[in-house]
């Protein structure tokens, strides 16, 4: 059995193939997802050359062509521990007014902002949601809050 080996212009192929409009399910609206992109507030922030700290973004959900393409790439094959770069530096969106988000950007965020990205990341891609249920360690309360810290005294 051959393997075949896959290049990024392989995927990006794949991609551009325009889907068979003479099918029946074509003509079927096609439902849109009520909220594909998340906000966060990041615990340190990235701090841009300029010296701007950056603490708002927005992630949007995964694909499985994100989560595919880290695979193929050279980087993540010599260090599998770069995947979880490749693949923030894919799905982020937005950081303050940072629009093109790269891998080496998230190479330089600390290692708590990382940490908090991927767990954003996984809850967001698998449970649909930034809300967490936590206790009190005081009383032992159970509640929920929001990990994305859209609220006034929230994280």
């Amino acid at each position: 059995m051959r393997r075949r080996v896959n290049s990024l212009d392989d995927l990006d192929q794949f991609r551009a193939r325009k889907p068979d409009t003479t099918t029946a399910t074509a003509a079927r609206p096609v439902p849109q997802a009520p909220h594909d992109e998340f906000e966060f507030e990041l615990p340190r922030g990235y701090r841009h050359t300029d010296g701007t700290l950056h603490r708002h973004g927005r992630m949007r959900l995964a694909t499985a062509r994100d989560e595919l393409r880290p695979q193929i790439d050279l980087r993540v094959k010599e260090n599998p521990a770069y995947l979880s770069v490749v693949l923030l530096s894919q799905v982020i969106t937005r950081l303050g007014d940072i629009t093109d988000v790269h891998s080496g950007l998230v190479e330089n965020m600390y290692a708590t902002d990382i940490a908090f990205l991927q767990d954003f990341y996984r809850r967001i891609n698998s449970e649909g949601h930034t809300r967490a249920g936590v206790t009190c360690p005081s009383c032992g309360t159970g509640f929920e809050i929001d990990l994305a810290g859209d609220g006034l005294g929230e994280s």
